[in-house]
């Protein structure tokens, strides 16, 4: 090959996007040429992009978290918007506690969100495998079912579950509220995704070795789906913990309420305080971030997963 046919090849696996002085290699199709491109123009719009989710995403929380620091001397109502407070204070904090016993609260949507983690777990697995990796008559018919149930809205079926609760004995009850979401569809079909992306040789060679299916399940796919169930976990632990619709109507007892629905006291007949609000919102919140960030990493590799590890 001479020089001149090896720079037209190096020349032929880059093109020029028009307008932006981007370079695009040829085998990278359907990709923008600005927000794609390495130049400043596209670098400005990937950092605008960016500002704007963030605000919209956070701004709420930063405006929580800031009333929640105010004092009583600072109006909270005023026109002229300010983000820092001039006598930050943490009385706010011990008025929550004062007001309503919020570790209690605290205490019961954890309980709550750890059935529904530990349900969501293993009910999820098991009907995902089963979906996944098993042939029986009316499989099809059967995720057909699970598919549908995801068009309905949650409200519509409220109702139904309320009446199915209290016929069982479970209302006013921490199970009456976790038994609904122990094991939601759209887990199952994220655990039938993960296992549907094993190879089939592998498994055939543990159906060669004696291996049930208890046994394949185990030592075969969950290795495999790791990342896929703490993406459940952390979505079915926020799912629970941030529930309020649901425990209002099961729960009557003030002793079993969730954190979500106790926090409602703070919004009395009288007393009307947006900072101690602001606090209790913050307490019911920080759980959640913790969490989320320590275990994201875990979720971000669940997300991205989509073959069995070499």
């Amino acid at each position: 090959m001479t020089a001149t046919t090896a720079e037209d090849s190096r020349e032929g696996r880059k093109r020029r996007v028009r307008g932006t002085g981007a370079v695009r290699h040829p085998d990278r199709k359907g990709r923008s040429p600005i927000f794609d491109a390495p130049t400043p123009h596209g670098l400005f719009f990937r950092y605008l992009a960016l500002i704007i989710v963030l605000l919209i995403s956070i701004g709420p929380m930063l405006w929580e978290l800031s009333t929640s620091l105010k004092s009583k001397a600072e109006d909270v109502y005023t026109q002229n918007i300010q983000l820092l407070p001039h006598h930050p204070t943490l009385g706010n904090y011990g008025e929550v506690q004062n007001t309503i016993p919020v570790w209690h609260f605290a205490l019961n949507s954890l309980t709550v969100a750890v059935i529904n983690v530990t349900g969501n777990v293993i009910g999820a697995t098991l009907a995902g495998y089963v979906l996944a990796r098993l042939k029986f008559k009316g499989r099809k018919l059967l995720l057909g079912v699970f598919v549908a149930t995801l068009i309905l809205p949650a409200e519509v079926t409220i109702i139904s579950k309320f009446q199915m609760i209290t016929s069982m004995g479970l209302g006013n009850s921490i199970l009456g509220v976790c038994l609904p979401d122990m094991i939601a569809m759209t887990n199952v079909l994220l655990m039938r995704n993960a296992f549907m992306a094993l190879p089939r040789e592998v498994e055939e060679a543990a159906i060669i070795d004696g291996a049930n299916v208890l046994q394949r399940m185990r030592y075969v796919g969950l290795p495999s789906v790791k990342g896929v169930l703490s993406v459940i976990s952390i979505f079915a632990f926020i799912g629970a913990w941030d529930d309020f619709l649901w425990p209002l109507l099961v729960l009557q007892s003030p002793d079993k309420l969730t954190l979500t629905v106790g926090l409602s006291y703070l919004n009395g007949q009288w007393s009307h305080d947006p900072r101690t609000i602001a606090a209790g919102t913050m307490m019911a919140l920080l759980p959640i971030l913790a969490l989320f960030l320590i275990l994201q990493r875990y979720f971000f590799r669940g997300v991205a997963q989509g073959a069995i590890k070499g």
